[in-house]
């Protein structure tokens, strides 16, 4: 059974060409879909034999299902250019484990890493995520922000995708703020308002959630760090909504 790698960027050279690699290992063939990118993203993919397809961004989901149609195969594995599949995760592929009932997408557990160092606490692990499907009946949500895939009959497994997203902290919250702007418009344009209070009190419950029973309290100053984040990340996307909606009374 053949399996399309199909993979999202935007100015990934540091990662691009070990993405490749080892989406080679179990794929016939790789699709990068770029967002036009200003580094040597473009040239290192089509070098390393990966097809390149330009598009402006469109949004996680909608960027994703662009990809789809130029992908041959019905078996996607849709990972980011800063994920790689974990040795356990390349033997269920390898081994067809996947042909083993009627299931359109499989959920792996996602390792999370903070330079070479496992954030295993604050509920980063096990981040379960479907990064590989059946497009003949799995498809991307058109979600815009932390797309998810949608399956009509999924399965988790206990393999692994090890993810290397940030080398730093400040990375991690330069990133949980920009996510935090996608979200907010989002939430603005599906019509949710929401009153003033909404952002202290997901911001608190994200912090209370993440730091202790999340396990964050066991893990030292990381620990709290990360819950910190966390919680960060839930009062932005609502603080911004806010602006949002004193944005359109004030146009009103």
């Amino acid at each position: 059974m053949d399996i399309s790698g199909l993979v999202i960027t935007y100015n990934e050279e540091k990662n691009i060409e070990k993405c490749i690699d080892a989406l080679f290992r179990v794929c016939n063939e790789v699709i990068i879909v770029d967002s036009m990118s200003s580094d040597a993203t473009v040239e290192i993919a089509q070098s390393k034999g990966a097809k390149v397809i330009s598009q402006a961004f469109l949004g996680d989901g909608p960027q994703r299902t662009h990809g789809l149609q130029y992908c041959k195969n019905d078996w996607i594995l849709n990972l980011d250019a800063d994920e790689f599949l974990d040795t356990d995760a390349e033997k269920f592929i390898m081994d067809k484990k996947y042909l083993d009932g009627d299931f359109d997408g499989f959920s792996f557990r996602v390792k999370n890493f903070l330079g070479d160092e496992l954030i295993d606490f604050s509920g980063w692990y096990p981040d379960h995520k479907v990064r590989f499907f059946n497009k003949k009946s799995a498809k991307p949500s058109e979600s815009k922000v932390h797309q998810k895939i949608i399956t009509t009959n999924e399965k988790k497994v206990n393999v692994h995708i090890l993810h290397y997203g940030w080398d730093s902290f400040e990375q991690i919250i330069a990133k949980k703020n920009q996510y935090s702007t996608w979200h907010a418009n989002q939430l603005f344009n599906q019509g949710k308002r929401i009153n003033s209070f909404k952002p202290v009190l997901n911001g608190t419950v994200a912090f209370v959630r993440c730091y202790f029973f999340k396990k964050g309290v066991f893990n030292g100053l990381d620990g709290i760090t990360i819950a910190l984040i966390q919680a960060f990340f839930s009062y932005m996307k609502y603080a911004k909504l806010i602006k949002l909606q004193r944005l359109e009374k004030l146009k009103g």
